[in-house]
């Protein structure tokens, strides 16, 4: 399994990262990265969604991010949408809520394939569309903004019914581009194409049998929501028999277009939780209890026991989870070559930080070591996991947090845009290194601990010995 990573900078004044690509590439270059996974934005490249001439300009600039990871040896892994689509698709005919969007999108990704698929070798449909639909039309905490009343604070929406239609056109789209790429572009550019998804585990409170289902019901609502229809066909049972019509119905010309639309599935894996029964049992109000949601509710404590630390947003640190996820993502789909597209320890940030709150991370060191491991159990166990990618590179913009929290190797300082290696950035650095002539299957464990053991030791004094003069770190010997 290659050691891989991944930064993404949404926001434009987050790193900025328009102004300073070949700064970043440098830093990915100097800690021995493989991989780079960005997004094209379809605004960008088509301002008004397909209704209006491609935006050359905008093609221009993702040629030369490619062209420039290329010449540092940085393999392009790209993601054609994450969550930002064309005002103008919403203006015109309500976005994902029309099958209009499918062709749209499809002209997309299209152009995407024939302007950059003679060097891009992973293409990636959709970045947690299942965020995007839940996140999108039934909370309405992100764009568009859609929901009921009782679900937040939107002018317009039903969380009933709206982000299961979204989804719906999301999985089409998603079949739709694979489809053009494999029968157009595959055979010559010789590339594989996905789907990323938001994958938490969800862990039963108890033994009980409507505790387990929940759990379960959790996945099905969740991941299994996109996936089922892209690998078998057809939405997971439990939905189906939970939502009854306000699903909607696959054609079976869909299903032929949707069988196996894909060549890899990417995973982003956080976190876990434990998830109670809301169909069979009473549950307090909350997220999750309702119908359409699956009936379930979630908790961070078993018995006033915490799953582990929480880190920011309310993420429990779960490294079981990694081992597990994968496990079933392996036994449910058959197997399918798999992704780690994000993983990684969020903790709030301070704007004014001195050096050593900024840059001394030693909770994300041993997340990132933690869950590295249970990866690696699950790999030992048969699961066709093809690379790792930590997010983040920088510090950015976290949707609805903003500069609060903080997931980078790299701090930046946003007056500034420079940036900073963590001690973080340092500690991986030094573990692909160790491993990129080796697999991490065929590493012994107990070396690889006792390895992790000393270097966060002896950072850990050095650390206290140098104050805040970070300019003058450097990684310990092994």
């Amino acid at each position: 399994m290659k050691v891989l990573t991944w930064v993404m900078a949404k926001a434009s004044t987050t790193g900025m990262s328009t102004l300073t690509n070949q700064e970043d590439i440098d830093l990915m270059e100097g800690m021995g990265l493989s991989s780079y996974r960005f997004s094209i934005s379809w605004a960008r490249i088509l301002p008004k969604g397909g209704f209006e001439e491609v935006n050359f300009a905008g093609i221009a600039y993702y040629n030369r991010l490619i062209d420039a990871l290329l010449l540092k040896g940085i393999q392009p892994f790209v993601t054609i949408t994450h969550f930002d689509n064309p005002q103008e698709l919403d203006d015109r005919y309500d976005g994902w809520l029309s099958s209009e969007s499918q062709k749209d999108y499809a002209y997309f990704a299209d152009l995407c394939f024939k302007s950059f698929g003679d060097r891009v070798k992973y293409w990636v449909t959709f970045n947690e569309p299942n965020l995007h639909a839940t996140y999108g039309y039934r909370s309405g905490k992100i764009p568009p903004a859609r929901c009921s009343r009782t679900f937040g604070n939107c002018t317009r929406g039903n969380s009933e019914k709206e982000p299961f239609l979204a989804a719906h056109n999301m999985i089409l789209s998603h079949a739709a581009a694979v489809d053009i790429y494999r029968t157009i572009y595959q055979k010559e550019q010789k590339g594989s194409i996905g789907i990323v998804l938001q994958a938490t585990w969800f862990e039963p409170i108890s033994n009980s049998t409507a505790d387990r289902l929940a759990a379960e019901r959790a996945q099905s609502f969740t991941m299994n929501w996109f996936l089922d229809p892209i690998i078998h066909g057809k939405y997971p049972a439990e939905m189906e028999t939970i939502l009854g019509t306000i699903l909607p119905k696959f054609s079976s010309k869909d299903k032929t277009t949707l069988n196996k639309a894909l060549d890899f599935i990417g995973i982003n894996h956080y976190t876990g939780y434990y998830v109670q029964d809301c169909r069979f049992s009473a549950c307090e109000p909350g997220p999750g209890i309702t119908r359409t949601e699956g009936y379930y509710q979630t908790s961070s404590q078993k018995n006033g026991v915490p799953m582990g630390e929480i880190a920011a947003l309310e993420m429990n640190v779960y490294p079981e989870g990694m081992e597990k996820m994968v496990i079933y993502v392996k036994e449910r789909y058959n197997n399918t070559p798999m992704f780690i597209t994000e993983n990684g320890y969020g903790e709030s940030t301070n704007l004014n930080c001195k050096k050593e709150e900024c840059l001394y991370d030693f909770k994300r060191m041993e997340y990132m070591h933690s869950y590295l491991d249970s990866l690696l159990r699950a790999v030992r166990k048969g699961a066709d996991v093809r690379g790792y990618f930590a997010w983040s590179l920088l510090d950015n913009f976290e949707w609805l947090k903003g500069y609060t929290i903080g997931f980078g190797l790299h701090h930046v300082d946003y007056a500034t845009l420079k940036r900073a290696p963590k001690l973080s950035a340092s500690w991986y650095k030094k573990f692909i290194a160790k491993h990129k002539t080796n697999t991490l299957v065929q590493k012994n464990n107990r070396q690889k601990e006792n390895w992790y053991k000393q270097w966060i030791t002896k950072a850990k004094l050095k650390t206290l010995l140098q104050g805040s003069s970070q300019q003058h770190f450097h990684l310990p010997e092994k």
